[in-house]
């Protein structure tokens, strides 16, 4: 099991919503997609890999939280295959517009909340201070 920034209460605060019951997954898969887009990111961490330092620690939990909240909100289970295509069908084959997003630094689909929090804390890649 990987890093996990945030937690299922932390998650019911930041959406003012009760934690989904599958909210630990969900989590987990956020925080992989959060670790990818700061994959030349520098921070201080502990042997395990967390943030030490109170701003990277809240920073990390925000993202973790929104990036959950947006896939929630489009849908996604964590899986990405979610908001793909405007319409499908099976039989005989109709896929529709595809909606690709921009992709984000990792090629993440990073949620715009999660972005900004990243930003604001200066952990995205390429920010030098």
């Amino acid at each position: 099991m990987g890093r996990v920034y945030a937690t299922p209460e932390q998650l019911t605060a930041w959406t003012g919503q009760p934690a989904p019951a599958n909210a630990e997954r969900l989590l987990l898969r956020a925080s992989e997609d959060i670790d990818d887009a700061l994959r030349t990111a520098v921070y201080v961490t502990d042997a395990l890999g967390m943030p030490t330092e109170p701003a990277a620690v809240t920073a990390l939990a925000d993202a973790v939280c929104a990036q959950v909240e947006y896939q929630v909100a489009t849908g996604d289970d964590g899986t990405g295959a979610a908001g793909k295509w405007g319409s499908v069908s099976i039989g005989p084959v109709s896929l529709g517009d595809r909606r690709d997003n921009p992709q984000a630094a990792g090629d993440v689909d990073l949620a715009p909340r999660a972005h900004r929090a990243l930003n604001r804390a200066g952990l995205l890649p390429g920010v030098i201070w």
